[in-house]
């Protein structure tokens, strides 16, 4: 069985003290609804064979914070095996976006579970800028390691 591939951006910018943040999306749905550390994640979706993971990363990127990604230049972070299984490749991007007016796409779960009843909820609740030292808490823990892949591409201190 081929396995799954996803790929995203880890959009940075440089903060009001000199530091990195990083922008996360809390993920959408009742199961992340009352999760907070262990609950945002790098804007990604998974992509098919054939597809180039940067074009994939930029298209959900937009689908999940209806907002093209707001820069021309990439750093590939690598690919890492995440707690699903999943191969997942980052890309960094520096920019800057306004979390708050982020609005993403949505996907239909039944709930409550074996009710029938289907409901449509947002794949990205809400969007965050978080310096890193607070990202590492917030980020499902699988994706953790590429904030380090981002500090040395960057050559910045934790």
């Amino acid at each position: 069985m081929p396995v799954t591939r996803s790929a995203g951006v880890l959009l940075h910018r440089v903060s009001s003290d000199g530091g990195v943040e990083v922008l996360l999306g809390h993920m959408g749905g009742p199961f992340w609804a009352r999760k907070d550390d262990g609950g945002w994640s790098i804007p990604k979706g998974e992509h098919g064979q054939g597809e180039e993971p940067l074009d994939v990363a930029r298209r959900e990127f937009a689908e999940e914070l209806g907002s093209p990604v707001p820069a021309q230049e990439f750093l590939d972070l690598g690919e890492l095996r995440v707690t699903s299984g999943k191969l997942l490749t980052v890309f960094a991007a520096a920019g800057d976006l306004d979390a708050a007016a982020c609005t993403s796409n949505t996907f239909d779960l039944e709930w409550p579970p074996r009710t029938g009843r289907v409901q449509q909820f947002p794949e990205i609740d809400r969007a965050g800028w978080f310096p890193v030292a607070e990202a590492r808490a917030k980020l499902v823990k699988g994706q953790v390691p590429f904030l380090d892949r981002l500090l040395a591409r960057l050559a910045t201190p934790a």
